[in-house]
């Protein structure tokens, strides 16, 4: 009886284990960056265009994110949840696929993400902020850099 004890024992106790080292497992590919292999651009670089008017800078964060740290200057916020994202980013840029579109998030992981999901989907111009409004390991983000922001007045694309 013992026996059948410590095997039942030892079988929970290795279940219990891989259960913990997998949802590890998951929650750290969630923190991979993506990459994108279109054009990227910097902090400073980004808000000199949006300014000229020479790209579209969107920032795809949430409201939530928007009130904590402000709408960099000259940027469009425009939450990527949103079941019309595509729909109300064509009505940004006049319905033009073509147009420069610069994509920027808090840390460059969502920007990175969704810049290949609209390549993929027939956008021919966007531009990855991988710097993000925070800073990564791209560089030391919007708000760091001390550029311009705006407060946000609840009112998004």
């Amino acid at each position: 009886m013992a026996a059948g004890a410590n095997r039942t024992r030892r079988k929970v106790l290795l279940f219990g284990a891989a259960a913990v080292l997998g949802g590890f497992a998951v929650r750290e590919y969630r923190l991979i960056p993506q990459s994108y292999a279109g054009g990227r651009i910097s902090v400073g670089d980004a808000h000199q265009q949006a300014r000229l008017g020479d790209i579209f800078l969107v920032d795809i964060r949430t409201p939530r994110e928007w009130d904590a740290s402000g709408v960099g200057e000259g940027a469009h916020p425009l939450d990527m949840r949103r079941d019309d994202f595509e729909e109300a980013l064509l009505q940004i840029v006049g319905g033009d696929h073509d147009a420069p579109i610069a994509l920027i998030c808090a840390r460059g992981v969502r920007s990175a993400r969704l810049s290949n999901q609209l390549s993929e989907a027939g956008f021919a111009n966007i531009i990855d902020v991988p710097e993000g409004m925070l800073g990564s390991a791209a560089g030391p983000g919007w708000v760091r850099a001390g550029l311009p922001v705006q407060h946000y007045d609840g009112k998004a694309e």
